[in-house]
């Protein structure tokens, strides 16, 4: 687990964020029904040389919700206002899952803000295949509802398509994500997110030729949300990126396959 805390920002509201290493800062997004906490076997192993900050987005664990929207684009503000905050002039960004998308927006946006941008494991091509969970969810707008009435079945579904077979997070992980998750404000954000990014994805990926820092797209072969199709698709439209498919690998390879991801990931800071 990440030893976090719960900062107060000028209007109030709280951030739980988590801090470890020292040097250039490497910021964490995490996407749902997850929190700074999927980011607790990985975070440890980037932080010799380097900074590394996760936070629960706002609105979701155990952050306060802002004003405003929840687009893509709405989400890499908050990025932005966060290191203004924090003064942090540029940053790598590492967005998994819903942290992706406003990753590139950010990347798009902000260049130079950013210093070197991961992706990995996301729905950012708007006609390419997901599961069929995630495309039933995505037509019909079900999402929304599963979440707001549903959210145990939600949560645990997540789990177990997120994980390889017989490979289960440790009891505290666990309990920290669905402790949070399963507030109704929580998942009424998530929700409001959902519908953000559907009706946004077809804006977003125009944007990622303007994204001119050094990028990697690092997906997992077996994701079964988001196929490798998405992460060949993304590194075909982001200029000069690499394309790193690791072998074997699932959805939440961040947490249960970290100490691959984070060779990859030293790697591409080293280059």
């Amino acid at each position: 687990m990440l030893t976090a805390c719960v900062e107060t920002l000028p209007d109030g509201r709280r951030l739980r964020v988590a801090r470890i290493g020292a040097g250039p800062p490497l910021v964490l997004l995490h996407g749902y029904p997850d929190n700074l906490q999927i980011w607790s076997e990985l975070a440890p192993r980037l932080a010799a040389g380097r900074e590394v900050i996760a936070f629960d987005w706002p609105g979701m664990g155990d952050s306060d919700a802002w004003p405003g929207g929840a687009t893509p684009a709405h989400m890499a503000d908050r990025l932005l206002a966060l290191l203004d905050r924090w003064h942090i002039e540029r940053a790598t960004v590492v967005g998994a899952d819903m942290g992706g998308q406003p990753a590139l927006s950010f990347a798009a946006r902000h260049g130079g803000r950013i210093d070197r941008l991961v992706v990995m494991n996301s729905l950012v091509i708007p006609d390419e295949e997901t599961s069929w969970e995630i495309r039933l969810l995505r037509r019909y707008g079900l999402n929304r509802l599963l979440l707001r009435r549903l959210g145990g079945v939600v949560f645990r579904r997540a789990v177990r398509t997120s994980l390889p077979e017989g490979v289960h997070l440790p009891p505290e992980v666990r309990d920290d994500l669905w402790r949070c998750f399963r507030r109704p404000e929580v998942r009424a954000f998530v929700a409001k997110m959902c519908a953000g990014y559907q009706g946004t994805l077809p804006k977003l990926a125009p944007l990622y030729g303007a994204i001119a820092c050094p990028t990697l797209v690092l997906w997992g072969e077996h994701d079964r949300h988001f196929p490798p199709a998405h992460g060949r698709r993304l590194h075909e439209a982001v200029p000069g990126s690499g394309l790193r498919i690791l072998s074997g690998a699932e959805h939440w390879m961040g947490w249960y396959a970290a100490e691959a991801v984070a060779r990859e990931i030293d790697a591409f800071l080293r280059e």
